[in-house]
């Protein structure tokens, strides 16, 4: 049996860790730049706020404090996630860490009869020694977790559902939209629904044959997996990412090319940091830049460069290339809105190709890299930078309303006054 753990409403639920009396307060979570709303209470979700809308549409309800907002804090909420999946490794050590408040954990060889109490036990702990409320689902598949834990959410007083049987599978199937259904994306599900299969359960009954002609074998291990036939496995590491992209929206356009280059400095800084904790190395670099789009006052622009490099992981080499970039394809007389730095071509970092005119330079970045590195580690994120991303960083974002870093960084621990 595999469970599903997610932690209910996490982004909201870490603020009010640390403000109780937030507890019973719509609250919403606004994303980089406080643009748009990515996460909900479920008191903001009852007022009827939808996710993904723009922050100023509901200005006068945050003005007013009937609506919380905060900036997102990942720090905070990065911190919280890690201290949660170290609880989940008590009951079992099979856990695969699926995003920052899901995880699969992996109950095979244990006794049915117990994992409904093993739920319990995972709710409780989790609650006394993080405060963060989760749902658990029980499934003998992936997908069929998945589904258990939205029941578990949804419609379980105690947070715990377990779908052990043919019959409760069935039941959950019927009561689950296809477009609900882990695996099935958007434009899968709306053709799906064009061809009468509403439910989990439709699909389940549909030929073998239609789904492999028009879901490939994606679409046919989903079905199996609905069916209780285990298809996909566990992933304890996570696969290396194919391609690394940092990029920021600015708070105010501008034209000024100092500021867009310690932007573009620090993004490639923050490319090299992510390319070294996966131990790549990467042979492309792109930096993109454009104007506001919908600006219709002004001209837009937008345009990007590649420079190639010798497989590298050194944010030095990263920051001269992208600020060489920058140079070929910025144009004064624009006002630019967002930019960013994309790493390509990511080779495993101790299988790199070597430069047959390579110095001892590299030998030098690389001791220079792994002290910034832990440094940065043992101190606080980005503690250390680079000079070209400027003394304050050009490229901050705009938190008008983040909370403390409350458990990353000694200046904003918690203060209890007596």
């Amino acid at each position: 049996m595999y469970a599903l753990v997610d932690g209910n409403n996490f982004y909201a639920s870490c603020e009010r860790v640390f403000n109780p009396a937030l507890r019973t307060q719509p609250i919403v979570v606004l994303s980089n730049n406080d643009g748009i709303i990515i996460a909900r209470s479920n008191e903001a979700k009852a007022m009827g706020i939808k996710m993904g809308i723009p922050a100023f549409e509901i200005k006068h309800l945050i003005k007013s404090q009937k609506v919380i907002a905060f900036s997102s804090n990942y720090a905070l909420y990065g911190d919280m996630s890690q201290r949660m999946m170290q609880i989940f490794g008590d009951f079992t050590p099979d856990v695969e860490i699926y995003s920052i408040d899901e995880a699969f954990l992996d109950f095979k060889g244990f006794e049915l009869t117990k994992l409904r109490q093993m739920g319990l036990n995972l709710r409780k702990k989790v609650d006394k020694y993080i405060g963060i409320p989760v749902s658990v689902g029980f499934g003998p598949t992936k997908t069929l977790a998945k589904i258990a834990n939205r029941i578990a959410k949804k419609h379980m007083k105690d947070g715990v559902a377990l779908i052990d049987t043919a019959y409760k599978i069935e039941k959950a199937l019927k009561m689950t939209a296809i477009e609900d259904v882990w695996g099935i994306g958007r434009q899968h599900s709306r053709f799906l629904q064009k061809n009468q299969v509403k439910t989990a359960w439709d699909f389940t009954q549909l030929p073998q044959d239609f789904i492999r002609k028009n879901m490939s074998v994606t679409g046919l291990r989903t079905q199996m997996e609905l069916q209780g036939i285990a298809c996909i496995p566990m992933e304890y590491v996570p696969p290396a990412k194919k391609a690394i992209r940092t990029a920021r929206t600015f708070a105010q356009a501008t034209d000024d090319y100092e500021y867009l280059a310690e932007s573009i400095a620090g993004f490639a800084a923050t490319c090299g940091q992510k390319l070294r904790e996966q131990k790549s190395a990467a042979n492309l670099l792109t930096v993109f830049v454009r104007t506001n789009k919908f600006d219709h006052n002004k001209p837009y622009y937008a345009n990007s460069f590649t420079i190639q490099l010798p497989a590298t992981d050194s944010s030095i080499v990263l920051i001269k290339a992208a600020k060489e970039a920058l140079k070929i394809i910025f144009r004064p007389q624009h006002h630019y809105k967002k930019a960013g730095v994309l790493l390509s071509g990511l080779v495993p970092a101790q299988n790199r190709q070597l430069n047959l005119f390579e110095t001892g330079t590299d030998v030098k970045h690389k001791k220079v890299m792994q002290t910034l590195d832990l440094l940065n580690k043992k101190h606080g994120y980005r503690l250390m930078k680079f000079a070209a991303e400027g003394r304050f960083g050009a490229w901050q974002l705009q938190q008008t309303y983040r909370s403390k870093r409350y458990t990353t960084r000694w200046d904003e621990l918690i203060q209890i006054k007596l």
